[in-house]
């Protein structure tokens, strides 16, 4: 189950920027930033933002090849398992 991020004001933030950016690098969470009452920013630590990253690409990937195969563009899955079998010497 998701948590709840934290959420700090960003006059908070001033006054514990060190802490708090110590604390997201050290955790998975997300920190939601707000200004006037509103999220204006969400900070998260390198590597959480690196996975996302890499999530995201994945997404494009098979998006795009939901494309391909409604379009007709691409190989059967038969075609590509007679390759395999082919290379793999079988």
């Amino acid at each position: 189950m998701k948590t709840i991020p934290q959420i700090v004001p960003i006059s908070e933030f001033r006054k514990e920027a060190a802490g708090l950016v110590k604390q997201v690098a050290g955790s998975k969470e997300p920190l939601v930033i707000t200004q006037r009452g509103k999220a204006a920013v969400v900070m998260v630590g390198a590597e959480a933002y690196q996975r996302s990253q890499k999530e995201l690409e994945i997404l494009k990937i098979l998006v795009q090849g939901e494309k391909d195969i409604e379009a007709g563009v691409g190989y059967s899955m038969a075609d590509v398992m007679k390759e395999a079998d082919e290379i793999l010497g079988e």
